[in-house]
């Protein structure tokens, strides 16, 4: 399978994954659309895809804003005339202990992880209807399928974007839609920089762990072979892979270890 000539919508597109994805996409000579709020890095990615592919748009946006989302779904609809492909990226991680984290920080990672991609893939929904086929991709996280420390916003909205989505997969509104959930473990890119703390300000470093992560590029290819390959969910891990075995089957061991982590 080819994604030559597809119309693919990327958030998260500024950085990361996201750009990385658009990078590899490009290449096939997809027709991308990047969405991100930071438009001068949009514009930055824009160039490096179209040297690949004679079709790119840069569409800002906020996903947790509903106004933005509903009509940046119009706008990036309008551009080609429909949507092959919605690739869910745009997140934000956490550092801080849940016992220091307030109610506000918590609600601000649950806007950005799971309320924007819900309100994305909702207002996509009738497009795809209508064209009776299309492609969802989930960057959700390894931390959806447990409990880690310093993550306890983030865990709680990957936890509910993985239940959203797994939902969408299992009622199977659309015959044509294929819906892919992919969990990355630690990924070497800066998004720990941007991290939420306790009070909501930015963590501002690069995490240990994130810096000795699959680098960006391997993660990306990992992807678009489970995205050409229809998977219902991936697994990008390393030690992560070992937690999870370890909380399905020995249950102390993983809460011993978990509880070292950071």
């Amino acid at each position: 399978m080819t994604y030559q000539d597809k119309v693919i919508l990327i958030t998260g597109a500024s950085s990361g994954i996201g750009k990385e994805l658009a990078l590899l996409l490009a290449a096939e000579k997809a027709r991308i659309i990047l969405s991100a709020r930071n438009e001068a890095h949009l514009l930055e990615v824009q160039a490096q895809c179209l040297s690949l592919t004679p079709h790119c748009h840069v569409l800002p946006m906020d996903i947790t804003d509903e106004r933005q989302v509903q009509e940046g779904a119009a706008s990036a609809i309008a551009i080609y005339g429909r949507i092959d492909v919605l690739i869910n990226n745009a997140g934000v991680t956490q550092r801080s202990k849940l016992i220091d984290t307030s109610p506000a920080a918590i609600r601000k990672l649950m806007e950005v992880n799971f309320f924007g991609p819900m309100m994305l893939t909702t207002a996509l929904l009738p497009q795809f209807k209508a064209q009776q086929q299309g492609q969802i991709v989930v960057i959700s996280s390894m931390a959806g399928l447990f409990g880690y420390p310093w993550r306890s916003g983030y865990n709680a909205a990957k936890h509910a974007l993985q239940g959203y989505f797994e939902t969408l997969q299992t009622e199977q509104p659309i015959p044509g839609l294929s819906t892919t959930i992919i969990c990355p473990g630690r990924i070497h890119t800066d998004i720990t920089y941007s991290a939420i703390t306790g009070d909501g300000s930015a963590y501002g470093a690069m995490d240990p762990g994130q810096a000795h992560g699959i680098p960006v590029d391997v993660c990306a290819r990992k992807i678009v072979k489970a995205m050409r390959n229809k998977k219902k969910l991936v697994l990008i891990a390393r030690m992560e892979k070992v937690l999870l075995w370890m909380k399905r089957y020995f249950p102390p061991l993983f809460y011993f270890i978990a509880r070292k982590g950071n």
